[in-house]
């Protein structure tokens, strides 16, 4: 079966603005069905086995429902690494790899890390490619996540050990000790909800986006909570948080007794991220 780049487009205009459908388009012909970019911009014809046809029906069909691109093609992309990802999972987002991006700049090679809320691993196993020297461990509550985030860690080859742990309950025991703690934790509040596009609201888990509007900083609370006790003196937090909250954030820790407590922007201006040291 012959089919042209415009039909795959016109399909995807159904649904998406313009410049959204041509983006996915392209994904879609270049990087699902293996057309080249060349052929691509030249709008030919793509010659489809019945296998590939039935495929591509899927693909549409799935976007159509707002399913997000990444959960389509099962893959996303976080700092230069191909990560799976699938809707037990959130999508690395771009201000989680400028995160990264600063604690590379800052912590010790031989650093004991924790990253908890893991999701798909993007963060950990990251951090272990990146710092070979240290000893990364990965806690989140939900055992999907942690099978997706197991297999990114085989496939990257690299040395997270991942642990089921629900953050809020979990009582450490003596000895466990970091230098660094980090987590991206649930912070969108329930009433943010009615601003969200559907591929978020109604694909990515919700256990690991939304936080109630009477108790926002629930997980950050509790996550410095125990800083007092897993971290190293002189360890550090590094929070991703809610724009709306980093103030809030900032003052909850220097009143759990954290130093050198500072918010940091993101690209696009908004306050993003907190760090503090114990």
């Amino acid at each position: 079966m012959n089919v042209t780049v415009s039909h795959i487009r016109s399909a995807l205009q159904e649904c998406y603005p313009p410049r959204e459908a041509a983006n996915l388009s392209r994904i879609v012909c270049c990087e699902m069905l293996g057309q080249s970019h060349i052929d691509y911009y030249l709008g030919k014809d793509m010659i489809l086995s019945p296998k590939d046809e039935k495929e591509l029906e899927s693909i549409l069909s799935r976007l159509c429902n707002f399913e997000p691109i990444q959960y389509v093609q099962g893959t996303a992309r976080f700092l230069g690494r191909t990560f799976r990802v699938a809707p037990g999972v959130l999508i690395p987002r771009p201000e989680t790899e400028e995160l990264v991006e600063r604690m590379l700049e800052e912590v010790a090679p031989a650093s004991r890390i924790l990253d908890i809320g893991t999701g798909s691993g993007c963060i950990a196993v990251t951090l272990s490619k990146e710092l070979p020297e240290a000893e990364v461990t990965a806690w989140d509550i939900s055992g999907e996540a942690l099978a997706i985030a197991g297999d990114n860690n085989h496939l990257l080859q690299a040395s997270v050990l991942f642990v089921q742990r629900d953050v809020l309950t979990y009582q450490p025991v003596e000895g466990e000790c970091f230098d660094v703690i980090v987590s991206n934790p649930p912070y969108v509040t329930e009433t943010e909800k009615r601003d969200m596009e559907p591929n978020v609201l109604n694909w990515e888990p919700s256990g690991a986006l939304f936080v109630p509007d009477s108790d926002p900083l629930r997980f950050y609370r509790r996550i410095g909570e125990l800083g007092r006790s897993m971290l190293t003196v002189g360890g550090r937090l590094y929070f991703e948080i809610n724009r709306a909250f980093g103030e809030a954030v900032a003052s909850m820790l220097r009143k759990q007794g954290y130093t050198n407590v500072r918010i940091r922007k993101d690209i696009s201006g908004n306050d993003r991220y907190v760090i503090a040291e114990r």
